[in-house]
C-alpha cells in the first residue's frame, strides 16, 4: 500500500513566492475515469460494472483517452473532482479565485497568521512601496500587543470569564486582532483551497486569466499548466494548438471586456447610502403561500430551495474591506467586487475602540500613508495592495429571501465581528419589517452585540491520543 509521501503532486512557483499545488489522491479509479464512467453509463442502461471491466482492461488515463473523442458534453466534467492549493498570494488575489458562485474551500483564517513574518505581496516593488507595507506591519504589531492588555483592563477576567482561562485569553487575543486587522494592507499573503468540478476549473479559467489583476492571471496561467498535466484529457494544451484562439477568441474577448468594463463596483462616495434598501423585488402574495413553511421552520434550519421564488431585495451600504471578505464568502447572493480605495473612510469602530493615545497615532498614520501611496501615482487597481483592510467600501447585495435569511441569521450573532454583526442586524430589522406581515420568521440572537467569549473556542486543535 502506497504512503502518502509517496504521492506525487503537480506543483509550481508563483513569481512572488508562493506556490500553486494539484493534489494526487492515489485515487485507483481518478477524477477523469468517474467523469467518463459516468458518460458511458448515461448512453447505456447495462449498468456500470461492465465499463469498470473496460476500465480495469484499459487502464487509468487510458479509459478516457480511448473513449472521450465523441463525448464532448461538458456535463461529463461535473463527475470529475479537483483539488488545488494557492498559498502565498494577497488577499486581492484570494477574493478574485473565490468570486464565484460554485466557489467551494477555504481561505486561512486571518486571525491565526503570525504577520510579524507573513510576506506581503509588493507588486511596485520599490524601497517607497517596501516601506508603505512595513509600516502597516510596524502599527499592525505594535497595536496587537497594547489591545490585548487593554481588553483585559476592559473585559476583565474574574467579571466576562466562565472559569476557563485559556478559552478568555484566546477570545482576548481575538478581539485584539479584530480591532488591529484593520491596519493589515490587502497586499498581506494569504493561503486558500479550491476544490470543485473538472468542469467548473474550465469555466472558470478563462476569467481568471483575463482579470485586471497581474497577480491574478499569473495564478490562472500557473493553474491551468497544472491542471493540464493531472488531467490531460479534461484541458487544452493551449500552445501546441494552433486552432485553440480561433476556436475561443469569443470567450476570452468576452471575459476580457466584461472584467475591464465592470470587474470592481465603483460607486459615487457623495451619494451612496451608509444603509438603505435600494431595490424591493419582493412579492408578498407569493410569500403567503408559504405561509406555513415560513412559520413552522425550526432554529438552524434552512428555507426550502423553492422559496427563492418569492422574489428578490437589494440593500446598498458601506463596510469595511476585512468583514467584507467574510460577506463574500456566502454564495447564495449576489456583492459584486468592491475596489478598494480611501474614498469611503476608514471605518469609525476601529478607531474608536483604540485608546487615546493609539487612536490619535493611528490617524496621523492613515494620513502619512496614503500621501506617501499617492506619491507612487499608481493604478486605483494596484493601489489597493497598499491600502488597509479597514477603509470602508460599497456593498450592493442581492439576493432572495433563502439567501438573505441564512445570511442575517449566521452573520448577527455576537461571534461574528462587530462591523459585520451590526449590518447583518440592520438588514434582519428591514427584512423583519418588511416581510414579517407576510409570513418572514427570522430566529435571531436576542443579546446586542458585546465582547464573546465563543471567539475564544473558534479552533481547530490536535486532540490527545496518548
Amino acid at each position: 500500500m502506497r504512503e502518502v509521501s509517496d504521492l506525487l503532486h503537480h506543483s509550481a512557483q508563483l513569481s512572488g513566492g508562493g506556490e500553486v499545488l494539484v493534489l494526487n489522491t492515489g485515487a485507483l479509479i481518478t477524477s477523469e475515469d468517474k467523469a467518463m464512467l459516468g458518460a458511458m453509463d448515461s448512453r447505456s442502461v447495462g449498468g456500470i460494472r461492465k465499463h469498470l471491466t473496460r476500465l480495469g482492461k484499459s487502464g487509468s488515463g487510458n479509459f478516457m483517452e480511448q473513449f472521450y473523442v465523441g463525448y464532448g458534453h461538458q456535463s461529463i466534467g461535473d463527475m470529475g473532482e479537483v483539488f488545488v492549493s494557492i498559498s502565498g498570494v494577497s488577499m486581492l488575489t484570494a477574493k478574485a479565485i473565490q468570486h464565484f458562485p460554485l466557489y467551494n474551500g477555504q481561505e486561512a483564517s486571518t486571525r491565526y497568521i503570525d504577520f510579524a513574518s507573513q510576506p506581503f505581496v509588493d507588486p511596485v516593488g520599490s524601497t517607497a512601496s517596501v516601506q508603505i507595507l512595513e509600516n502597516w506591519r510596524a502599527f499592525y504589531l505594535k497595536g496587537l500587543e497594547r489591545m490585548q492588555i487593554v481588553l483585559a483592563e476592559r473585559y476583565p477576567f474574574d467579571v466576562i470569564g466562565d472559569g476557563d482561562l485559556k478559552k478568555y485569553a484566546k477570545a482576548i487575543n481575538a478581539r485584539a486582532f479584530d480591532t488591529m486587522r484593520s491596519f493589515l494592507p490587502a497586499g498581506a499573503s494569504t493561503n486558500l483551497t479550491w476544490t470543485g468540478t473538472i468542469r467548473q476549473f474550465g469555466d472558470r479559467l478563462p476569467w481568471l486569466r483575463n482579470h485586471p489583476l497581474p497577480e491574478v492571471r499569473e495564478v490562472a496561467e500557473v493553474m491551468e499548466g497544472l491542471l493540464l498535466k493531472e488531467y490531460p484529457h479534461s484541458f487544452t494544451d493551449r500552445a501546441n494548438d494552433p486552432d485553440w484562439e480561433s476556436r475561443h477568441k469569443d470567450r476570452e474577448w468576452y471575459a476580457y471586456m466584461a472584467q475591464q468594463g465592470s470587474g470592481y463596483f465603483i460607486a459615487d462616495a457623495s451619494t451612496f447610502p451608509v444603509f438603505a434598501l435600494t431595490h424591493d423585488a419582493v412579492r408578498p402574495e407569493r410569500m403567503r403561500e408559504y405561509a406555513d413553511v415560513f412559520g413552522s421552520r425550526p432554529r438552524g434550519i434552512e428555507l426550502p430551495w423553492d422559496v427563492r421564488e418569492c422574489g428578490t431585495a437589494e440593500f446598498s451600504f458601506l463596510l469595511d474591506f476585512a468583514s467584507f471578505r467574510d460577506l463574500e464568502r456566502h454564495r447564495s447572493v449576489t456583492v459584486p467586487m468592491p475596489l478598494l480605495s480611501e474614498e469611503y473612510g476608514f471605518e469609525p469602530w476601529y478607531l474608536n475602540e483604540l485608546p487615546d493615545d493609539l487612536r490619535a497615532e493611528a490617524m496621523e498614520l492613515l494620513a502619512r500613508q496614503l500621501a506617501a501611496l499617492q506619491r507612487l501615482e499608481l493604478e486605483d487597481r494596484i493601489d489597493q495592495y497598499y491600502i488597509p483592510m479597514g477603509y470602508r467600501v460599497p456593498i450592493r447585495i442581492t439576493g432572495d429571501l433563502r439567501g438573505h435569511t441564512y445570511l442575517v441569521e449566521r452573520r448577527a450573532r455576537n461571534d461574528v465581528h462587530p462591523t459585520l454583526h451590526h449590518r447583518a442586524s440592520q438588514m434582519a430589522e428591514v427584512l423583519t419589517k418588511n416581510y414579517g406581515p407576510h409570513g418572514l420568521v427570522l430566529h435571531l440572537e436576542s443579546e446586542p452585540s458585546q465582547f464573546s467569549l465563543k471567539r475564544g473556542e473558534q479552533d481547530i486543535v490536535e486532540r490527545d491520543v496518548s
